[in-house]
């Protein structure tokens, strides 16, 4: 396929590109040397869609930009910046999908299972609606609602990801110094849910979309099995073979993070219901047999 993607330079992106390799990609970004650094020498990069020539065909629409949720407090700039770096480049690839004179067969585009908001007990599938709204809920849903004005033109996949685990990149790299110290434990009372899904599953369930044409809507990007915090970091540390009985105070995170601290002390139970119901199958459904892969000894 000949794929038109954005954050392509980032820690899904980069994994993607390189692992299906067998396709053309044109990466938007904007720091080409960087990029080429990153990826190499044999794909298109572009600065903004505008320097789209007008006569360019791609048979898809990959969106993956979007700044860091994670890891620092969203003051008011912070947020105004979450929030460009998600709707402006769906917004610009929508708007560019839409005038096209040959529509790009699909298009996937961001979004996270922040979009259910926080919730202790109930298990989200892709049917459900938020149940409590807040900032990462309200930035999810004018994220997705910007995605789907393009779904009269082409097929329209909505990508709601849960926490990516790598040992390269994303929340588990950040855990692994502390964990590998003897110093990581849960996180608050360790009783919130945590939707994860191994690297490995999310690259083959991305591609796995892009290819079905009976895919569209909304799909959870998590595995079967969601565990709570304190089920999560059992699982690294004896992966790791260290113990895990420091934790995290709440209000440490409280103080460091501010607002931004829900994303650690609070979660969502989402359930991947309907990828599954069209035939994918998870190389790792459970967190232990997860964590021993990624970084057992």
């Amino acid at each position: 396929m000949n794929i038109l993607i954005s954050g392509g330079t980032g820690f899904i992106g980069r994994h993607f590109i390189n692992r299906f390799s067998e396709h053309r990609y044109t990466i938007i970004t904007r720091d080409i040397v960087r990029a080429k650094n990153l990826l190499g020498d044999s794909h298109h990069y572009i600065t903004s869609i505008g320097h789209l020539q007008g006569d360019e065909i791609f048979d898809a629409v990959i969106n993956l930009a979007g700044e860091p949720i994670v890891g620092r407090r969203w003051t008011g700039e912070r947020k105004q910046a979450l929030q460009k770096s998600r709707w402006h480049i769906t917004q610009d690839l929508v708007t560019w999908i839409n005038s096209a004179d040959v529509k790009p067969r699909c298009f996937l585009s961001g979004s996270a299972i922040g979009v259910y908001g926080i919730h202790d007990n109930h298990a989200f599938t892709e049917s459900d609606k938020a149940l409590h709204v807040d900032f990462s809920s309200e930035l999810c849903q004018r994220w997705e609602s910007i995605a789907l004005s393009a779904q009269s033109h082409t097929r329209t996949v909505l990508l709601r990801t849960g926490v990516v685990l790598s040992p390269d990149g994303g929340a588990l790299a950040k855990m692994l110094l502390p964990f590998k110290l003897g110093l990581g434990g849960p996180i608050g009372h360790g009783k919130q849910w945590m939707s994860w899904i191994h690297l490995e599953d999310y690259l083959n369930g991305l591609h796995f979309l892009l290819e079905n044409k009976q895919s569209q809507g909304a799909y959870n990007l998590t595995a079967p099995q969601p565990v709570t915090n304190k089920t999560f970091v059992a699982a690294l540390g004896e992966a790791l073979g260290r113990p895990t009985f420091i934790p995290m105070p709440s209000i440490a995170m409280k103080l460091a993070l501010g607002e931004a601290a829900t994303l650690l002390l609070d979660g969502q139970k989402v359930l991947p219901k309907k990828i599954q119901n069209e035939g994918f199958t998870f190389a790792f459904e459970d967190i232990k047999s997860a964590m021993f892969d990624l970084v057992g000894a």
